[in-house]
């Protein structure tokens, strides 16, 4: 007797069409995702010279572009009055959302 195997889906999108809950996790890491870029917008808003910034946090398509942004966006924030202290706070604590085990030590670890 012969075994029946179930063929393979090969249409776009098909490997991840997934669990229910595998959908609700993607809604939600998609949704981190906006939060943070949002976060970035409100910090660079209203900041002169920082256009071409915000063009960037718009074009970003995945966490790490905002990821690799970060530095020149806290150099723009880098100024001491209240204001872009607080704007620092806002995309330190968006990034800890989203990137919560980057602040630790870094350590190596032996295989």
């Amino acid at each position: 007797m012969q075994a029946s195997i179930a063929p393979r889906d090969f249409t776009p999108g098909a490997a991840f069409a997934g669990l229910p809950g595998d959908r609700g996790a993607r809604m939600a890491a998609r949704q981190a995702f906006v939060d943070l870029k949002t976060s970035y917008l409100q910090a660079l808003d209203t900041l002169p010279g920082a256009e071409w910034l915000r063009v960037q946090v718009r074009a970003a398509e995945e966490p790490v572009d905002l990821w690799l942004l970060r530095a020149p966006v806290f150099d723009t924030l880098s100024a001491t009055d209240d204001d872009a202290r607080q704007r620092r706070q806002l995309l330190r604590r968006s990034l800890d959302s989203v990137f919560p085990d980057l602040d630790g030590p870094i350590e190596f670890t032996p295989f």
